[in-house]
């Protein structure tokens, strides 16, 4: 089959790949139908270069029909169309049977010291082939994969595998009061889809970023917008907009961009030279993120309000301005999402109308084979392009 495949920092191919398999009964092989292009996955291409090896199959946003099924599959059929969450889970260990499915206790990586397994996502997280490919083997596949109706489009569905429920989850954990105010940092598909989760929820919504296109796209949706260009002081201007308090609720939606920052990006190019057994421990150990935009965060938000981290962040001994978060009495909520946790709430707004509009939130739909450029015009922010999806 084809498949996007890692090949070094900043470079992906489109390779022939041996076809997936059932290896445990649990499993299933999937015949993907649409994948996605996840700002996560830029981060594979290139600071987490270390933890990746040439040929890996990366992606973790698919959907598509069951072609085949093992002999312990009881919930799925030939056929079936589906959506695979991107973390890998259970369903039946002490953190599932608590919703905390992203830290699944049979896929944990204990030797990395990291959460549940994901799809397509580094030695970090399991080395577990990924989505974007023709195929896909799905372990568990009796309790992760969401069943969907045939009819309406893929568009649909696509992303109960990461987008709507990594948002949904962010907006939960904000805690927005009925009368209160979201701030979300990040007009990219993860903050854009979480403003319009909350708008829809019937949340007065603020969006910050710095591309006129992203926040144009958000104002159609209801949204007030900040353009970063054009304030000097983001914590001010939004103080000024709510009262002088700040937001009761901040959604960073942005995490470790490297790309835009040039001192970290040189770090991560600097760590993308030395040798995979030295770079590794100091990727788990050092400070290397851009944190900008967490430190924004903290301050917009109102004396006892909730700060949700959506953005992936990799740096470990990342400093914190703890002193202004314990005087402000903060809440600070993050974590992988749960996916699992949030599809039966999702999917009732997916199957009739389209509140959120996720018909219309792909902007560019592209065969597997143009994916070496698309992850290049994606990780450099080209005007209009906000969501990817490749259709094997």
């Amino acid at each position: 089959m084809k498949a996007v495949t890692w090949q070094g920092p900043r470079k992906v191919a489109v390779e022939e790949v041996s076809d997936p398999s059932i290896i445990d009964p649990t499993d299933a092989v999937i015949r993907i139908t649409t994948t996605g292009l996840c700002g996560s996955d830029l981060h594979l291409y290139e600071p987490l270069a270390p933890f990746m090896t040439p040929g890996d199959v990366i992606g973790h946003e698919p959907m598509g029909v069951v072609e085949e099924v093992g002999s312990g599959v009881r919930n799925l059929a030939v056929g079936d169309r589906v959506v695979v969450p991107f973390n890998i889970s259970c369903g039946e260990c002490w953190t599932c049977s608590r919703g905390l499915y992203s830290q699944c206790e049979t896929t944990q990586n204990r030797d990395q010291g990291t959460g549940a397994s994901l799809f397509g996502y580094s030695s970090l997280y399991g080395a577990v082939p990924g989505a974007q490919a023709e195929y896909l083997r799905v372990p568990f596949a009796d309790f992760g994969p969401v069943k969907v109706p045939d009819g309406p489009p893929d568009d649909r569905f696509v992303f109960l595998s990461d987008v709507l429920p990594t948002a949904w989850q962010g907006v939960e954990y904000a805690g927005v009061p009925d009368d209160g105010v979201l701030l979300v940092m990040g007009a990219g598909p993860i903050g854009d889809m979480a403003a319009r989760i909350a708008v829809h929820r019937g949340h007065r919504v603020i969006v910050v970023d710095r591309l006129p296109d992203r926040l144009t796209r958000i104002r159609t949706r209801g949204a007030e917008t900040i353009d970063l260009n054009e304030v000097d002081d983001l914590g001010e201007e939004v103080r000024s907009r709510t009262g002088g308090r700040g937001a009761d609720a901040v959604i960073d939606a942005v995490g470790m961009e490297a790309h835009g920052n040039p001192i970290v990006e040189a770090s991560h190019k600097v760590i993308g030279l030395l040798p995979d057994a030295v770079a590794r421990p100091l990727m788990k150990t050092a400070g290397l993120d851009r944190l900008a935009a967490l430190h924004a965060s903290i301050d917009a938000v109102r004396r006892g309000g909730t700060v949700s981290l959506l953005g992936v962040y990799g740096g470990a001994a990342d400093p914190m301005p703890l002193m202004q978060m314990f005087d402000k009495q903060l809440q600070l909520r993050m974590g992988q999402a749960n996916v699992r946790a949030w599809t039966d709430d999702i999917l009732p707004l997916l199957v009739d109308e389209d509140p959120l509009g996720t018909e219309t939130f792909v902007t560019d739909r592209l065969p597997l084979s143009e994916a070496p450029s698309a992850y290049e015009r994606f990780r450099s922010k080209e005007p209009g392009v906000v969501k990817v999806v490749f259709t094997p």
